[in-house]
């Protein structure tokens, strides 16, 4: 349950003085790297790449932001699912199960309505921020289920607009797809409460929510009750991205880490 995370991208940035939202600068991102990163290439596309495909049969483009902010620009063809639109969400936060991926065969069921089978390229994103990062949620739950073409794009919606990049405000209806094969999960994407019952205090694990979330101050999400899990270290998600949404270099990321006691040789649990 290591994690490895991707690229570095200047953080300065100009300003347009009307809308008081950074000027497209599609040269700044045209050449955005993801090889230094442990398999970078694997996991991320970027957006010219993305861009160059738009309109692909062999593409299925997923948001993961809230459909308010889908509807208010997304990347042309993409569909709409949600931050939790691959979860299991019947009942209540605390249920068991509740906000875990779906079943083996409802997951099928859903990814096959999204016109998803075995040989098409499927690219996630968020508006991250905003989302928040729903897009590496979707892809983390698509390579649990064994499906390897699949990518996060680098920046999310962010970057595919800092890079002049055209929106849509149409609403995409997805034409679904037919024999798409699921692998059984590999349950090493995940640890479940047992795991962490067992190994508490040995196993190292960190919260990524926020601050007040992490010291009980916050309850707004459907928390049962305020805190966190006894031992576990706080660095918030937000904290490994820069501020245009791009993932800070592993030379940044590692000193991070090493402050919560984490070296990239070790395995830990992110919540």
């Amino acid at each position: 349950m290591a994690a490895a995370v991707v690229l570095v991208v200047a953080v300065a940035y100009v300003v347009n003085v009307q809308t008081k939202a950074p000027a497209p600068n599609p040269q700044k991102y045209a050449h955005i790297d993801v090889t230094q990163f442990k398999n970078g290439a694997d996991i991320f596309i970027t957006p010219i790449e993305l861009k160059k495909q738009l309109g692909s049969k062999d593409l299925v483009i997923l948001d993961g932001s809230h459909p308010r902010i889908y509807a208010k620009g997304h990347i042309p063809g993409a569909i709409s699912i949600g931050f939790k639109g691959l979860s299991d969400c019947m009942g209540k936060p605390g249920d068991p199960e509740w906000g875990t991926i779906l079943p083996k065969e409802k997951l099928t069921n859903k990814l096959e309505s999204l016109g998803i089978n075995n040989d098409k390229l499927v690219v996630a994103y968020s508006d991250t921020f905003k989302g928040p990062g729903s897009g590496g949620r979707a892809v983390w739950q698509m390579r649990m289920a064994g499906l390897t073409n699949v990518k996060l794009l680098t920046g999310g919606l962010e970057v595919w607009k800092r890079s002049g990049y055209p929106l849509s405000e149409e609403s995409v209806t997805p034409v679904p797809a037919q024999g798409l094969v699921l692998k059984d999960y590999d349950e090493s994407y995940r640890a479940k409460r047992k795991y962490i019952q067992d190994t508490l205090g040995t196993v190292k694990i960190v919260d990524v929510r926020s601050l007040k979330e992490y010291t009980g101050e916050d309850t707004s999400r459907g928390e049962a009750r305020g805190g966190h899990i006894k031992g576990a270290r706080w660095l918030a998600w937000t904290q490994l991205l820069n501020e245009d949404a791009t993932p800070k270099s592993p030379q940044e990321i590692i000193p991070l880490m090493a402050k919560l006691g984490i070296t990239p040789q070790d395995d830990f649990v992110l919540y």
